[in-house]
């Protein structure tokens, strides 16, 4: 099967480096429009001629933004439609892992995870879904993990902001279905991005990063981490036409590392 974007625009949030990046590569390799947005401008200037190399014929813009912020949030979106024209596709894919013991986590860090997580989400949709309603066709993709359906002791305040990302989802998929808007969500598992080279960095036992992807999937039932190109496969199927018949759900990415289906 071909899949094709046949020139739809995405905007994709945490787009340059990781699972964004691969994501956005892919979108612009079948055919798309992408809209990096991120906080770096270094990174993303690097990342959007990454793309322009891999497809030389996308429209490629980086945008460079807080979407913790409405105000973050806004520049994103209008940078993008000044761009691309519109936003067809919109990939939720910004957010850190912050976790810790419950009785440790600040309001601050709460508030922090929650602005970038759930509410850049929030506003983002709410700023695109006109116009994707309008129009009769949309796609949303909204990045998790695991952890929303699955938390573990320790997991807070990022498996309660994931899990709520959840809900989201299936909130916006039965609303603007009739619309030909489909929202889903995928959930990563151990996946290679950028958030695990920095776990590997961050590692003081001086092992490399092919011993310590080694180790980490060890613990998978597939026996390995998974592939940033893995992840980014399956959200363009759910980003094309071929996946017109998807929505309401939340994908388990993680080589079957969840307990919950």
């Amino acid at each position: 099967m071909q899949i094709a974007l046949n020139g739809r625009a995405a905007l994709i949030t945490g787009g340059s480096k990781g699972l964004g990046l691969a994501m956005a590569k892919a979108f612009a390799q079948a055919g798309g429009h992408v809209a990096l947005v991120a906080r770096g401008a270094e990174a993303l200037a690097a990342a959007e001629a990454e793309i322009r190399d891999a497809a030389p014929t996308a429209k490629v813009a980086a945008i460079a933004a807080d979407i913790r912020t409405a105000a973050g949030c806004e520049q994103a979106f209008n940078g993008a439609v000044r761009a691309l024209g519109q936003v067809d596709i919109l990939v939720n894919n910004a957010g850190t892992s912050q976790r810790g013991e419950f009785l440790s986590v600040s309001d601050a860090l709460w508030q922090d995870d929650l602005d970038l997580k759930l509410f850049a989400a929030i506003r983002l949709c709410r700023l695109a879904l006109p116009g994707m309603r309008d129009r009769r066709w949309g796609r949303i993709i909204n990045v998790l993990n695991i952890g929303a359906k699955a938390p573990k002791a320790g997991s807070t305040p990022t498996s309660v902001s994931r899990a709520a990302g959840m809900a989201l989802t299936k909130a916006l998929a039965n609303e603007f279905a009739p619309h030909n808007v489909l929202v889903n969500a995928m959930l990563v598992g151990i996946i290679e991005s950028d958030q695990w080279v920095r776990r590997h960095a961050a590692d003081k036992r001086n092992i490399t990063w092919e011993e310590w992807k080694a180790e980490q999937g060890r613990a998978v039932p597939l026996g390995r981490i998974g592939k940033a190109e893995e992840f980014a496969a399956l959200a363009l199927l759910l980003a094309s036409d071929q996946g017109g018949y998807v929505t309401g759900t939340a994908i388990n990415v993680d080589g079957g590392a969840s307990p919950v289906v």
